[in-house]
């Protein structure tokens, strides 16, 4: 079992910038590949980000070159680092991990393992 928290979330203005944290801990050994996905109100979750045990990353295009997905030299922390804001990234983020090694950011909502989310808020 995995267990993911997630923390960092608020409020910003457009422009403004946010990091969020996840929290890993559990059979972290057994993760292959870990993201984070939103959900905005009324809308479907969409993947935002992956990141894989061998380092490789992607990114939704509506995100690319705006946030940047990493983790703690000891894997036990997820990170996004949220750069140039806009009002539509307005949305609950929620962390998640899987045991399987996934390819493309599109596959993280998915995943079988998912924290509580995080409320992240961009005013105009």
């Amino acid at each position: 079992q995995v267990q993911l928290v997630e923390s960092g979330g608020g409020s910003v203005q457009s422009g403004g910038s946010l990091r969020l944290d996840c929290a890993v801990s559990g059979d972290t050994y057994s993760i292959y590949s870990m993201g984070w996905f939103r959900q905005a109100p009324g809308k479907e979750r969409e993947g935002v980000a992956l990141i894989r045990r061998d380092g490789i990353t992607n990114y939704a295009d509506s995100v690319k070159g705006r946030f940047t997905i990493s983790q703690s030299n000891n894997k036990n922390t997820l990170y996004l680092q949220m750069n140039g804001l806009k009002p539509e990234d307005t949305a609950i983020y929620y962390c998640a991990a899987d045991r399987r090694l996934y390819v493309g950011y599109y596959s993280v909502p998915l995943f079988e393992y998912m924290g509580r989310g995080t409320q992240v808020t961009v005013s105009s």
